[in-house]
């Protein structure tokens, strides 16, 4: 099964001292699945390294290091998928069902996956457990 990382699951995987490096890495190496990393969770990853540069957590050269690093890796690596118009209506419809506790960029990167048919890699809880209520499986990571 296709395996959709989420921004979350990315931070991981890119930025050293997240609390979920080890586990992200060791994902990515374990092989078996495609992974697949849509153009909507590369500007959410990237939205990440930006805050956490203006917050100086880390400084630009690393940012930049890292921002070339994802690129390559995506290239060699993932599937790159595009985030399209019938995503945000499902997602649109994700948000209305008022029974989940979720915001538009988690319910587009679930419509995304959705749509692929695909499994997510996530390290937010909020986002596994809404991937769950919507029947999406959660890979375990």
């Amino acid at each position: 099964m296709t395996v959709y990382l989420d921004a979350s699951f990315l931070a991981g995987l890119f930025i050293r001292t997240d609390a979920f490096a080890s586990r992200a890495t060791a994902f990515s190496k374990r092989g078996g699945e495609p992974m697949v990393v849509s153009d909507f969770a590369t500007a959410e990853f990237s939205s990440v390294i930006a805050r956490l540069t203006r917050m100086n957590n880390i400084q630009e050269p690393e940012a930049r290091d890292v921002f070339r690093d994802f690129d390559a890796w995506r290239y060699l690596f993932a599937e790159a998928e595009d985030a399209i118009s019938t995503d945000i209506r499902a997602a649109t419809a994700i948000i209305r069902r008022l029974d989940l506790n979720i915001r538009a960029p988690d319910a587009i990167n679930l419509a995304i996956a959705m749509r692929l048919g695909a499994s997510i890699a996530t390290f937010d809880h909020g986002m596994a457990q809404n991937a769950q209520t919507l029947g999406i499986t959660v890979a375990t990571v």
